[in-house]
């Protein structure tokens, strides 16, 4: 949802925002006298963990500096920086793809830049030392390594009612077949057919594991996304929907498959949309519902921001005034009128609740300003705040399972599997299963907070309890 996953307001730029003091022990090389250019490495930590930071500024005989940043632990690498101002010993390093900004104080021969991270509205301390050793990336020790014992077969697919072509990757065994076979849906944002968020690739992972137990599996882009073609921008989960179908009428034409097999597998968002394909189509002969929701999107954001608010420290007043503005801004998006309408008066909102130390930067909080109003007046919000899920639910006819993390904070198990358990027995669905996993997060790994700056942090992609009930029940529904 990441992670893109299904992280509204928390998205892996912005995650970058929770710091305060604290200065990282690294090896002091020589630097070059005179010059600024090399690898800068902070950390942002706060009480709910650390994140951290690479600035990696090089000399331009032309521009003079330039930067790019990494942060390593969400997988975020290359984030290009608009500019670099050096005056004296102050720096300014701005980012605006992510609405941030580093400003700090170098002293000549020093080799630490001592400033302030601000983004979104805040302002948090940051110090950088310099380093001639690269950050090394987090271990992903799931991941499989080649040889594979089954087929890996880049396919295209069109969705011929929105003149698309999406791009994945199939994979089966390479004898024993026609196997039963699914579709993988990712979550919400722009998501590759690996769903990669924080250097996790959990889509991989699952269609590994799946694969090498005699299930086939489709993974794809996200229209506009990689490979396939398309406009993201401009999608609701409704179009998200139809790609899903153009996926499972491209698997009953592969002789690999059983087409009276075909299932639908959706995390956070796609399990949204798995039960909108499956409600309309005889095709789909089961669905996996991971961190699914049953309540409407409004709900799922202010019970996911108050959650991972209250998680990491924020107090009671602190989330309230948030929950505050919130239902402001849900209220004028869902007030009927066009973007451009209801613009000024979210700019307004926007402005307003930002803090005084950021109002006097105008060029951060008019950039952070502006990233929010265009994702607050998305097609997606739009339709995202008032989909109520249950009505589609009670259509479903086919085998179910619903799983969720007891630790999801984004996607909370409370508030959504009763809702799905109630939905699916009021349409008269007896055969679906509903399963908390105690300990695991929204992605389906052991957490101990559940909160997102704790994903990138933890090796394990899925928990392997989660591939095997998901396996076993999908082999049991196919005998």
């Amino acid at each position: 949802m990441h992670r893109s996953y299904f992280t509204l307001m928390l998205t892996a730029a912005v995650l970058l925002v929770a710091a305060n003091d604290h200065q990282v022990a690294l090896a002091s090389p020589q630097l070059k006298e005179g010059s600024l250019a090399g690898s800068w490495q902070g950390v942002l930590s706060g009480p709910w963990g650390s994140l951290r930071i690479v600035f990696n500024i090089k000399a331009n005989a032309e521009r003079g500096y330039t930067a790019t940043l990494d942060s390593p632990d969400q997988g975020a690498f290359g984030i290009r920086a608009d500019s670099v101002s050096v005056r004296d010993s102050l720096i300014r390093i701005r980012v605006a793809s992510i609405a941030g900004a580093f400003d700090g104080v170098h002293l000549p021969g020093a080799d630490s830049i001592a400033g302030t991270w601000n983004q979104g509205g805040g302002q948090f301390s940051l110090v950088l030392k310099y380093s001639l050793k690269e950050v090394e990336p987090p271990k992903r020790p799931q991941e499989p390594k080649k040889p594979l014992p089954y087929r890996d077969e880049e396919i295209t697919f069109r969705n011929a009612e929105a003149r698309i072509t999406l791009a994945g990757t199939f994979t089966y065994l390479p004898s024993g077949g026609p196997f039963p076979a699914v579709v993988l849906i990712t979550g919400s944002g722009p998501q590759d057919r690996d769903e990669t968020v924080f250097a996790h690739r959990p889509f991989l992972i699952l269609s590994d594991y799946l694969t090498r137990q005699g299930i086939a599996v489709l993974r794809f882009d996200d229209r506009g996304i990689g490979k396939s073609t398309g406009n993201f921008r401009k999608a609701t989960s409704l179009d998200f929907a139809g790609d899903v179908k153009a996926a499972v009428a491209y698997l009953s034409t592969r002789k690999e498959v059983r087409a009276d097999r075909i299932g639908l597998i959706g995390h956070s968002e796609g399990a949204t949309i798995a039960p909108m394909v499956a409600a309309e189509t005889e095709k789909v002969a089961f669905i996996v519902m991971m961190a699914g929701t049953g309540v409407p999107g409004e709900d799922i954001i202010r019970e996911q921001a108050s959650l991972i608010a209250l998680a990491m420290g924020q107090s009671q007043k602190e989330v309230k005034q948030a929950e505050d503005l919130r239902r402001k801004i849900f209220a004028l998006i869902e007030s009927g009128r066009d973007s451009a309408a209801v613009a000024p008066e979210l700019r307004a909102l926007l402005l307003l609740s930002a803090d005084s130390t950021a109002r006097k930067d105008s060029q951060a909080i008019s950039a952070s300003v502006n990233a929010q109003i265009a994702q607050f007046t998305s097609p997606w919000l739009r339709y995202f705040l008032t989909y109520d899920p249950r009505p589609t639910l009670k259509k479903v006819r086919c085998p179910v399972l619903a799983v969720a993390g007891e630790k999801d904070l984004q996607v909370s198990p409370k508030q959504n599997l009763p809702e799905i358990e109630a939905a699916l027995h009021a349409g008269g669905n007896t055969d679906f299963t509903i399963r908390e996993l105690p300990g695991l997060n929204h992605l389906f790994q052991p957490a101990t907070k559940g909160t997102p700056d704790e994903y990138g942090k933890i090796e394990e992609t899925i928990s392997p309890i989660a591939l095997k009930m998901i396996g076993d029940w999908i082999l049991e529904k196919c005998k």
